[in-house]
C-alpha cells in the first residue's frame, strides 16, 4: 500500500532531534552572552599601567575590549557551533530514529502478510523488554489465537457441512425412492421425513447456540446454578427413566453472572449426555453444586464403560462423538456431536473452565467451574 505524501516519522523524530539539540546550544549560547558579557563595558577603554614605559617587552597601556569587539569574535564562532549541531542532530538523529523504529517496521511487515491471509508468521523480536518487543509480543499472540480460531472454524465449517448434508441426502433418497415407487406406503415415508427433519432442526439449533456462545453475545444476570441443576435434570427425568438411569441432584446455592438461557443448555448438555452414554441398565447420573470464596461448580458423573483418557481428552471438539455414540432414530434425543462443545463454549463464554476426567469403574466426571 502507497504511503500518503508527507513527512515520515522517521524524518519527524531527525528534525525533532535536531530541533532541540539547535535549541540546548543557543540556550547555552544565550546564557553565556546575557550571564558574562553583560558585565563587560559598551566600549574599549584603553588604561596605563603600573608599569612604566623602561621594560621595552612590556605595552605602557592595557587594552579592554568592548562588549561589540567581543561579540564580533563571538558571533562568527557561535554560528559555526550552531551549524555544527544542526548538521549532528540531522546526522545522528536520522540514525538513532532509524534504529528505535526498526521493530515497527517488523511488525509493518506481520501485519501486511496477516492481512494477506498468512497467519503462520510470527515476529519474535529479540532483546530487552521494552514497549516495541510487549507490543510485539503481543502481536505474536494475537496472531496466534487468530490462527488457531480460523483453523478451528474452518474444521468447523467442514464438519458442519457434513452434517447437514446427512439429513439432506436422506430426504433426497427418500424422495427419490417415493417418485419412482407410487405405491409405496405414504404414512411411513413421512414419518420417516419428519424423523430427518427434526434431526435437521436439532442440528441447525445446536449451531445457532454454539455461534452465540462463542461470540457472547448475550447479557449477564444473577443465576442459582442450583436450580437450573433441578431444571434440567426434571426435564430430563422421563427420559432417564425410560433407559433406566436413575438422577440425582444434590448440592448447595451456586450463584452466578450468565445468562439463564445459556447455563440452562450447558446443564441439559451434561445430563443429557450423561443419560445417553450409560450402562444399558442399573445405570445412574449424579448432579452435584457447590460454592466456595474463588467461585461455583457442577459436576456431573455417571456410570458407564471405561473410557480411553486420549479419547476423553478430545470429546469436546464440534462433531467428536465417542465409540459408542450411535443414534438411536429417536430425532428428539439423538447426538449431534456438539453437546460437550457446546458446553465447552458456554463455559469459556462465562469465563470458566470445563474438566472431562474418565472415572476408574467406568463413565465419566465432567467438572464446569464458573466464577
Amino acid at each position: 500500500m502507497a504511503r500518503p505524501p508527507g513527512m515520515s516519522v522517521r524524518l519527524k523524530l531527525t528534525l525533532s532531534y535536531a530541533g532541540f539539540l539547535m535549541l540546548a546550544g543557543a540556550l547555552l549560547l544565550a546564557v553565556v552572552w546575557l550571564f558574562l558579557l553583560r558585565y563587560v563595558p559598551d566600549q574599549a577603554v584603553t588604561v596605563p599601567t603600573e608599569g612604566g614605559t623602561d621594560d621595552m617587552m612590556r605595552s605602557p597601556y592595557l587594552f579592554i575590549p568592548g562588549r561589540s569587539d567581543l561579540w564580533s569574535a563571538f558571533a562568527p564562532k557561535a554560528a559555526a557551533v550552531l551549524v555544527f549541531l544542526l548538521l549532528c542532530g540531522l546526522v545522528g538523529g536520522w540514525f538513532l530514529a532509524g534504529r528505535m523504529l526498526a521493530p515497527l517496521g517488523r511488525i509493518t511487515e506481520a501485519t501486511r502478510r496477516a492481512a494477506a491471509g498468512s497467519l503462520a508468521h510470527r515476529i519474535r523480536l529479540r532483546g530487552r523488554r521494552d514497549e516495541f518487543r510487549e507490543l510485539a509480543d503481543a502481536f505474536d499472540g494475537m496472531l496466534g489465537r487468530l490462527d488457531a480460531h480460523v483453523a478451528e472454524q474452518r474444521r468447523f465449517a467442514a464438519n458442519a457441512s457434513h452434517e447437514l448434508r446427512t439429513p439432506l441426502t436422506i430426504t433426497q433418497t427418500l424422495l427419490e425412492v417415493a417418485r419412482k415407487d407410487p405405491d409405496r406406503d405414504l404414512g411411513r415415508l413421512v414419518e420417516s421425513l419428519h424423523a430427518v427433519n427434526a434431526r435437521a432442526i436439532h442440528l441447525t439449533e445446536a449451531l445457532l447456540v454454539l455461534s452465540r456462545a462463542d461470540q457472547r453475545s448475550f447479557v449477564r444476570e444473577y443465576v442459582d446454578l442450583s436450580l437450573v441443576a433441578e431444571e434440567a435434570t426434571e426435564t430430563l427425568l422421563p427420559f432417564a427413566e425410560q433407559r433406566g438411569v436413575t438422577l440425582e441432584t444434590t448440592g448447595d446455592l451456586a450463584p452466578v453472572q450468565g445468562e439463564p438461557a445459556l447455563l440452562l443448555q450447558l446443564t441439559t448438555n451434561l445430563v443429557h449426555n450423561a443419560i445417553v452414554h450409560n450402562l444399558p441398565a442399573s445405570g445412574w447420573v449424579r448432579v452435584t453444586t457447590r460454592s466456595d470464596g474463588a467461585g461455583v461448580e457442577l459436576v456431573v458423573e455417571n456410570t458407564g464403560a471405561v473410557l480411553d483418557p486420549g479419547l476423553v481428552a478430545t470429546l469436546t471438539e464440534p462433531f467428536r462423538r465417542g465409540t459408542d455414540r450411535v443414534r438411536t432414530g429417536d430425532a428428539a434425543h439423538d447426538g449431534s456431536g456438539l453437546g460437550l462443545a457446546i458446553v465447552a463454549s458456554i463455559a469459556a463464554a462465562h469465563d470458566g473452565t470445563l474438566t472431562l476426567v474418565p472415572r476408574a469403574e467406568g463413565g465419566l466426571r465432567v467438572a464446569v467451574r464458573l466464577p
